[in-house]
């Protein structure tokens, strides 16, 4: 069953912004991946200072996913985002009803 999501993450911003736009693709084709889920609505908030340091990186490239997700892909989507070393730091978050 289809439940709506929040997936917002941010990207290291070593690369160009064309790097930039293959990882947030290839987020979107994690949350794609078995065809029952969408992505609904993609929000960029671009560049940004860290609160804090984070891998010895001061600024990130946030974006903010609005999503209808399969409870049983959550898991498998967490697991992507964790090995993508792309990413500084994501989250997923259900939306309430």
């Amino acid at each position: 069953m289809l439940k709506d999501y929040e997936v917002v993450f941010i990207v290291r911003i070593e690369g160009t912004d064309d790097q930039i736009n293959e990882v947030v693709d290839q987020v979107k084709s994690f949350v794609e991946q078995d065809n029952a889920s969408t992505v609904n609505r993609i929000d960029r908030w671009g560049r940004r200072k860290l609160a804090y340091e984070v891998n010895r990186q001061r600024e990130g490239y946030y974006v903010l996913f609005d999503a209808s997700i399969d409870g049983a892909h959550v898991e498998e989507l967490d697991r992507s985002m964790r090995l993508t070393p792309a990413l500084l730091r994501y989250l997923i978050i259900r939306k309430d009803e």
